[in-house]
C-alpha cells in the first residue's frame, strides 16, 4: 500500500472515522449520528492524537469564513461524546483554559490504488478472541511441537465457553512467522481479542509467557508467566492451558464491561446491556443490584430467547432476597427459579444457565438435583470458574465436604481475582465449620470479614467456630459487634437440618448459654478436630 495514499479511515476506542462517507462508525460497522460540524472537530482531534488543540486552531480550522462564540464549540464536543459515550471524558478530555485533546491510540488506514481500504470481518456480537501461534524463544526444534500443544489446548478449552467466539486452530495458525501487527489480524479474521504468547526452556526450566490484546486498538489487558521444572512435558501443557482458560474467560469479561461503559444507554444490544448488568451486579450494593436487575430486564426485552439475560436476572433476583431484602429465602423458590430454568430451556449448552439453575435448587433443599446441574455446567466448560465454584457449594450444603472443599478452591485458583472470591470464601468457611474443622473456619471467616462485612451469616458461624475452639471471649466479641441477627437465617432452606443444629449449638454456648449440650458438643467437637 502507497503510504502517501489518501487517508480512508481513522480507528480509536472501537470506532471508525470513514472520511470518504463522511460518517463515524462503531466497529461493528453501526453509523452512528454526528453534525457535519462536529464530524469535522472528530477529524481535527483524531489527525491530532495525544496532542492539544486549542480553541483559536478550532476555529480556524471549522469556522475559518464566520466568526462562532465558544459555546459552537463547546456544543461540538458535547455531540462527540454524545455519539461515543465518552460521559466520563477518557477519550476525549477537556483541558481547562487550554483546549482539547484526543486520549486514544489511533490506526490510519490508506486507501489502494482501488479508492478503497483493506477490508476487514465484521466483529461478530459476542466477544471474539483468537489464540496465535505462540513463539519458540529457545532455539529448540522440540519446543516447537510443545507450543503448539498449548495453542491447540487453550483454544479448545476456550471454545467451550458458550459467550466466546473463538477462530479455530487452523486459520490461527496461518499467521505463523508472517509479522503482522495483531491489529491487522484482528481486521481480517473480524476478532475483538488476541493471545499472544512464548515458549522458553533453558535446562530442566520452562517458561511460558502469554498476553491477551484488545486487537482494535493495541493495548494490552492481561498477561502471565509460568515457570516449571520440566518433568511431565504433557502435564505442564494441560496445566497451564487450563490456567490460562480460566483466567482468561473472567479477563475478557471485564474488558467487555469496560466497553459497554463507553457505550451510550440507548444503543446497547442485548449482550451489552447484560454486561452491564453484570458490572452493577458485581458492585455489590442494593441500588447497584437494582441497577443490574434493569439491565437484566432490558437484556430480555431486547431479545427474549437471549439465555443469559434470563439467568442474570436470576441471580440478581435472588441477591436481593439474599442481601438486600427482608423477604422469605423461600421466594427464591418463585421468579429466580422460574427465570433459572427459561434459561436453561433457551440454552441448554450454556455452562453459566446450569451454575445458575444449580444454586436455585440447593435454595430450594433439592441437593442432588442442584449437584446434577453443577456437574453438568462444569461438564460443558471445564475452566468456567464460575461453574466450579458453584459445583462446590451445592456440594458442600450437601454434605459432600472433601471435593466441595476442592471444588472452592480450584475456582479459586483459576480465577485469582474473581468478583465472587468473598463468596467462595465465605462457603468455605461454612462447610469448614460443618465439617468440625473449627480453627480453620474462623480463619477463613475472618477473612470474608475483611472483604464483605455485610455478608449476614459470617458472624454468627464465626463466633460458633471460635466459641468450639474455646475463644469464649473473641466470640464474645464477635457477637457484640455483630449486626442483628437475620431470623430468616433460623430455617436456611440450602442448609441441611444437622448442619443447622450444629450453628445453633455453637451460637449458644458463644452467647454464654450454660446449656450442657453445648458444652459437650464443643467438648466432642474438640476432640473431633484433634483427631483430624
Amino acid at each position: 500500500m502507497d503510504a502517501a495514499a489518501p487517508v480512508a479511515t481513522y480507528s480509536f476506542a472501537g470506532f471508525v472515522l470513514d472520511i470518504r462517507r463522511g460518517s463515524l462508525l462503531t466497529v461493528a460497522g453501526e453509523e452512528l449520528s454526528l453534525r457535519r460540524q462536529s464530524f469535522e472537530l472528530l477529524r481535527l482531534l483524531v489527525e491530532s492524537a495525544g496532542r492539544l488543540i486549542d480553541r483559536d486552531t478550532i476555529n480556524r480550522a471549522i469556522w475559518s469564513d464566520i466568526a462562532v462564540t465558544d459555546d459552537s464549540i463547546t456544543q461540538c464536543v458535547r455531540d462527540i461524546r454524545r455519539a461515543i459515550g465518552d460521559d466520563a471524558q477518557r477519550i476525549l478530555r477537556t483541558m481547562p483554559r487550554r483546549g482539547y485533546l484526543l486520549a486514544a491510540e489511533v490506526i490510519i488506514e490508506r486507501e489502494t490504488s482501488a479508492g478503497a481500504a483493506q477490508p476487514g470481518l465484521a466483529l461478530p456480537d459476542r466477544p471474539s478472541l483468537v489464540v496465535l501461534p505462540f513463539q519458540n524463544m529457545s532455539g529448540d526444534p522440540e519446543q516447537v511441537y510443545f507450543a503448539d500443544g498449548l495453542v491447540e489446548d487453550i483454544t479448545t478449552a476456550l471454545s467451550c465457553i458458550r459467550s466466546l467466539f473463538v477462530i479455530a486452530r487452523n486459520s490461527a495458525f496461518a499467521y505463523r512467522g508472517r509479522g503482522l501487527d495483531v491489529r491487522q489480524i484482528g481486521r481480517d479474521l473480524g476478532v475483538r481479542y488476541a493471545l499472544e504468547g512464548s515458549v522458553r526452556r533453558a535446562g530442566d526450566r520452562l517458561r511460558v509467557t502469554t498476553q491477551l490484546i484488545d486487537a482494535t486498538s493495541g493495548g494490552h489487558i492481561w498477561a502471565g508467566r509460568y515457570d516449571r521444572d520440566v518433568s511431565d512435558i504433557f502435564a505442564i501443557q494441560d496445566e497451564i492451558a487450563t490456567s490460562v482458560a480460566g483466567i482468561i474467560e473472567p479477563a475478557l469479561a471485564d474488558a467487555e464491561q469496560q466497553r459497554v461503559l463507553r457505550k451510550p444507554l440507548e444503543r446497547l444490544d442485548a449482550w451489552e446491556a447484560y454486561q452491564r448488568g453484570l458490572w452493577h451486579f458485581y458492585n455489590h450494593g442494593s441500588d447497584e443490584n437494582q441497577a443490574a436487575r434493569t439491565f437484566f430486564r432490558r437484556a430480555i426485552e431486547l431479545d427474549p430467547k437471549f439465555a443469559p439475560g434470563h439467568y442474570g436476572y436470576a441471580l440478581a433476583l435472588q441477591w436481593e432476597i439474599w442481601h438486600y431484602s427482608t423477604h422469605p429465602f423461600s421466594e427464591v423458590q418463585g421468579l429466580p427459579l422460574e427465570e433459572a430454568l427459561i434459561a436453561v430451556s433457551l440454552d441448554d449448552k450454556d455452562a453459566m444457565g446450569h451454575a445458575v439453575l444449580a444454586h436455585m435448587r440447593m435454595w430450594g433443599g433439592d441437593w442432588e438435583a442442584a449437584i446434577a446441574e453443577a456437574r453438568k455446567a462444569v461438564a460443558l466448560n471445564p475452566n468456567g470458574s464460575f461453574g466450579i465454584g458453584m459445583l462446590g457449594c451445592v456440594l458442600g450444603f450437601g454434605g459432600y465436604r472433601e471435593e466441595a472443599l476442592d471444588r472452592l478452591r480450584q475456582a479459586m485458583r483459576a480465577s485469582p481475582y474473581d468478583p465472587f472470591t468473598s463468596l467462595w470464601l465465605l462457603w468455605i468457611g461454612l462447610i469448614q465449620f460443618f465439617a468440625r474443622q473449627f480453627a480453620a473456619a474462623a480463619e477463613t471467616l475472618r477473612q470474608v470479614g475483611r472483604l464483605r462485612p455485610y455478608y449476614s451469616n459470617y458472624h454468627t458461624v464465626l463466633a460458633a467456630a471460635l466459641a468450639f475452639e474455646g475463644h469464649l471471649d473473641e466470640a464474645r466479641g464477635v457477637l457484640s459487634r455483630a449486626p442483628p441477627v437475620d431470623p430468616r437465617y433460623q430455617l436456611a432452606p440450602w442448609m441441611r437440618p444437622e448442619d443447622i443444629a450444629l450453628r445453633g449449638e455453637g451460637f449458644r454456648l458463644a452467647a454464654g448459654d450454660s446449656n450442657g449440650s453445648a458444652r459437650e458438643c464443643a467438648k466432642q467437637a474438640n476432640l473431633s478436630n484433634g483427631d483430624a
